[in-house]
């Protein structure tokens, strides 16, 4: 981006703290009518939101009040959420809480990732910001409060939310695969024996009925069973989940059929965390 802004002719500033005073002095200098600012790892300061003559704006990717905060892609597909968006609001002291001025919307598929979803609201944030800014001004926007009472949060998603508890529903295994792609992916330990446990990324997975049979039915969260045409069920909490594409450590990501035709699975096979 800055290659390109440069390229362009447009100045660039990357101050280290955009609040303290030599940043501030800069952007004064500017005289600029709005700010923009997407994905902006800092807080903007009470000081820095008065000088823009007509006010600071944010893109957010999700559809506010719902999923305030750093991951709200990530949330609204783990959630279940079946649709998603990103909204221009106007900046205000307080965590993503000013009043909406647009707003654009997109489905979540069923088979959608985070990462799906991300360039899907990508490509539909510029022309919705630079519709906003038109009707700024022009003086026709028309703000819209939010609704305290349906806030919800998104903090930033850490790489040990994505050891997937096989205790889960289907449901809730399923999206939380999908949420955590392509950062920081759906792990899980397939425990053998007495041997060591194997760290598998999941790739993808499927709700699935009863299709592994009686023997599931008892069986404890976890435990895992191929089928004689190669695929790969484990218990839930609530049914099974078939993995579809997994990528044990060190290795490429594959089928679960090509995964049992390279090792097979032993009877006691289980997933869970690493040193249960």
């Amino acid at each position: 981006m800055r290659e390109f802004a440069e390229a362009a002719g447009v100045p660039v500033l990357q101050p280290e703290n955009v609040n303290r005073a030599e940043a501030l002095d800069q952007l004064r200098e500017l005289q600029a009518d709005v700010f923009v600012v997407a994905a902006y790892g800092q807080i903007l300061s009470a000081e820095l939101l008065k000088i823009p003559r007509l006010g600071a704006y944010n893109l957010h990717a999700s559809l506010l009040p719902k999923y305030r905060g750093a991951a709200p892609i990530q949330y609204a597909v783990w959630k279940g959420e079946s649709e998603t968006g990103v909204v221009v609001f106007r900046i205000e002291p307080r965590l993503d809480a000013g009043p909406l001025l647009g707003v654009a919307r997109t489905p979540i598929g069923l088979d959608d990732t985070s990462g799906d979803i991300e360039q899907r609201l990508a490509a539909a944030a510029g022309p919705l910001m630079l519709s906003v800014l038109t009707d700024i001004e022009q003086g026709s926007i028309a703000p819209i409060p939010q609704d305290a009472a349906l806030v919800s949060r998104a903090p930033k998603i850490r790489k040990e939310q994505g050891q997937i508890d096989w205790r889960q529903s289907p449901q809730e295994i399923d999206c939380q695969v999908r949420a955590m792609q392509p950062w920081p992916l759906a792990y899980t330990f397939l425990h053998v024996g007495a041997a060591t446990p194997l760290r598998v990324v999941v790739r993808r997975v499927r709700r699935a009925s009863n299709d592994a049979g009686e023997a599931q039915s008892t069986a404890l969260p976890g435990a895992a069973q191929a089928t004689d045409d190669g695929r790969l069920f484990v218990r839930s909490g609530a049914g099974e989940v078939e993995i579809l594409e997994l990528q044990p450590a060190g290795k490429r990501t594959m089928t679960a059929a090509e995964f049992l035709r390279g090792r097979g699975l032993a009877a006691d096979s289980r997933f869970g965390d690493e040193t249960e």
